[in-house]
């Protein structure tokens, strides 16, 4: 009976104590060090995840040197990329200069770049993964040491109190100092990383300097290469003039009138006045886009186009339609419009006048210069069939219009009772909207604008002033252009010369067959074939 009491009473002990040092050990974690404890595992988790995020946005490989690392940036290579480009362009390419520019400066942002990846590896994410994997798991580690002396003390506890020796003692006591041991350990890392948290935070700081730095230089490259390359470009002759703004054109070209408006009015000046439906019957649609870009590029071969008018007029129409703002500008619109509804006709020209005034000054002289020219081509108007209103209908729509155009019916509407009523009088008082003479070729490159021939097709041009016997001597010696003036061409054959051409072409021929009898054909069957005429287009069969 007794032992049995000694029994329980020793069991109980060892309850006791065991409730005790489990509650000793929660009472230290359940003080501010359990917080700590919490937060260890919050911690490890945010800098895993950012330390992988951030090494993943480096562009460079990881742990090797400088030069393999500059060798697989991306930027090195795009770097190499350029300058080679333009050692292949050469400097005579403005595309061959860009590449040379841009290729040095990519260089340098390869530099600053591996400058700065170095910088956020070494402050950044290597404490990160340090933090990480290497700190809080130490911590973790220590803790899960503590529990296992906890439980190693409570084992020699229990077998203290089972045993009567004086060895049992020393053991427990030993447990339980290395638990104590273990514990301030454990307190002292986890105060240590509680305090060291500033240090921790000092990462992210250092990161966004950095990336201030990096950029700050970044940006101090890029600034410096562009006053460079913006002066490349404006040294540059060719450059594109459909589509562009008017006053942007003129100052990059440094001229007051428009490159394309200039050299087809000089064109058609040569080769067009006397072309029937100019402006009117639609170019041939590739003639037209290589004309339009030959003027894009600032090439032009006079003697090339000048045999095709109809193309120059489309070009021409095109620039004027293209521009980004009408050339009566969408500011006037709504004054042109007004001026147009005005009955009388001497107020409605004052109103245009008004209008006209009005324009800004690089509108204004290309408007002049426009006009003028429209108005000299209405002085053939017996033989182009341009009258200022058949003008104004087919080149009013691309000299004036709305922000929003409307539906077609509207805008047919808009053409045929307002457009019309603002350019045409426009025309017909060229004179006195802009009074004085102006000189077309203003810049001298396309030679004279009149009584000047760079046609092989057309010979002279016939001045307004001629009266109508020089006009028809004129009229005779020039080849013309079109079928239509082909037809003009047949009827002063057949009214005036018809029998005599006939004699000299068969004469012409003649001659030809005879001294090309060594062809294929007889003498004969050459004979009886001759063409006459203009391009071709008589055939006459004996």
């Amino acid at each position: 009976m007794k032992k049995q009491f000694n029994r329980m009473r020793q069991l109980a002990n060892q309850t006791v104590g065991r409730q005790f040092l489990c509650a000793l050990t929660k009472l230290c974690l359940l003080l501010p060090l359990a917080q700590v404890e919490k937060r260890l595992e919050l911690v490890k988790q945010v800098s895993h995840s950012t330390h992988k995020k951030l090494t993943a946005c480096l562009q460079g490989q990881q742990g090797v040197d400088v030069d393999k690392k500059s060798k697989k940036l991306p930027l090195t290579t795009l770097a190499q990329c350029m300058v080679e480009g333009s050692a292949v362009l050469g400097d005579d390419s403005l595309l061959g200069k860009m590449l040379k520019l841009c290729g040095d400066t990519q260089d340098k942002l390869a530099q600053e770049l591996i400058t700065f990846e170095l910088t956020i590896e070494r402050d950044v994410v290597e404490p990160l993964y340090d933090l990480a994997e290497v700190e809080i798991p130490n911590i973790q580690k220590q803790r899960k040491h503590l529990a296992k002396l906890v439980l190693d003390m409570d084992s020699a506890r229990t077998r203290y109190y089972q045993s009567t020796k004086s060895s049992g003692l020393e053991e427990m006591e030993e447990a339980a100092n290395r638990m104590e041991i273990c514990r301030d350990q454990l307190s002292a890392d986890m105060y240590s990383f509680v305090a060291k948290e500033i240090d921790y935070a000092s990462y992210f700081q250092t990161l966004i300097e950095a990336q201030a730095e990096y950029h700050r230089k970044s940006l101090e490259q890029l600034q410096s290469v562009l006053p460079q390359i913006k002066a490349q470009q404006e040294a540059w002759v060719e450059k594109p003039c459909y589509g562009k703004p008017l006053e942007e054109h003129l100052a990059l070209s440094g001229r007051d009138i428009a490159f394309p408006i200039e050299a087809c009015v000089t064109m058609l000046l040569e080769c067009g006045m006397q072309e029937e439906g100019l402006f009117r019957v639609a170019p041939s649609a590739s003639k037209l886009k290589k004309l339009k870009a030959s003027l894009d590029c600032g090439v032009l071969d006079v003697q090339e186009y000048s045999a095709d008018p109809h193309a120059i007029a489309g070009a021409l129409k095109s620039y004027l339609r293209e521009l980004p703002e009408p050339l009566m500008t969408f500011d006037l619109y709504n004054d042109w419009i007004q001026a147009s509804n005005i009955q009388d006709q001497d107020k409605r020209l004052q109103a245009l006048l008004g209008a006209c005034e009005k324009l800004p000054a690089a509108n204004a002289n290309n408007f002049k210069y426009l006009i003028k020219f429209l108005s000299k081509l209405t002085e053939y108007q017996d033989v182009n069939k341009m009258t200022p209103g058949n003008i104004a209908i087919v080149l009013g729509p691309n000299l004036l219009w709305t922000h929003n155009e409307g539906n077609i019916t509207e805008m047919m509407t808009t053409v045929s009772l307002q457009i019309v009523g603002i350019i045409e009088p426009v025309i017909q008082h060229a004179d006195w909207f802009f009074p004085g003479e102006i000189e077309f070729n203003v810049t001298g490159n396309y030679g004279s604008p009149v009584h000047t021939n760079h046609n092989a097709n057309y010979s002279l041009m016939p001045s307004p002033d001629m009266d109508q016997i020089e006009r028809k001597q004129n009229d005779q010696c020039r080849r013309p252009l079109s079928v239509a003036t082909d037809n003009m061409m047949l009827e002063f054959y057949k009214k005036d010369g018809f029998f005599l051409s006939l004699f000299y072409h068969c004469f012409v021929a003649l001659w030809t067959v005879f001294s090309r009898s060594f062809l294929g054909k007889t003498e004969l069957e050459k004979m009886c074939s001759v063409k006459v005429g203009v391009r071709g287009s008589i055939l006459l069969q004996s």
